[in-house]
């Protein structure tokens, strides 16, 4: 890192690899993983997190909604449906994602969701999961792999 009056330089070194990088799901585009308008909502305490979910969702033609707390979003179902939630599990301060879930069936008990999460597969994880959430997407994650998971819970592609 060098620093002066005009700014900031970072340096970033990557070690060299003659492997090939993986390839998702037999070369999956974003044409494979077109969405049709469905609604999500994505539930996240980072505005920044959710502004860059909502974009990406939005890219692949969902119609995208977002909260930014547990409550938040169990109010704004009250009134409205979606199609498939986004929920982080660990958002700060307020009720975490697997008590949001717990409500949001209360309301629509057939709701589908996708966790996501910083962290590896938790009891609170696997918890909402035993309720009816679907898979655990960890952070951070790609646009292809967002497209992947989101097309399964939505068409069980």
């Amino acid at each position: 890192m060098e620093s002066d009056s005009q700014g900031t330089v970072f340096s970033l070194f990557f070690p060299a690899s003659e492997e090939r990088p993986a390839v998702l799901e037999d070369s999956l585009s974003m044409v494979d993983l077109r969405g049709r308008g469905e609604r999500i909502l994505v539930v996240d305490d980072e505005e920044t997190q959710r502004d860059i979910t909502r974009k990406m969702l939005q890219l692949f033609g969902y119609s995208v909604h977002t909260v930014a707390s547990g409550e938040e979003a169990i109010a704004w179902l009250r009134s409205r449906s979606v199609d498939l939630i986004l929920l982080d599990m660990i958002m700060d301060p307020g009720i975490n994602g697997c008590e949001t879930y717990a409500e949001i069936i209360k309301i629509h008990p057939d709701q589908k969701a996708i966790i996501a999460s910083g962290f590896s597969r938790s009891e609170e994880v696997k918890k909402a999961q035993a309720m009816g959430a679907g898979q655990l997407l960890c952070k951070p994650y790609t646009l292809l792999e967002l497209g992947l998971v989101v097309n399964q819970a939505l068409h069980g592609a």
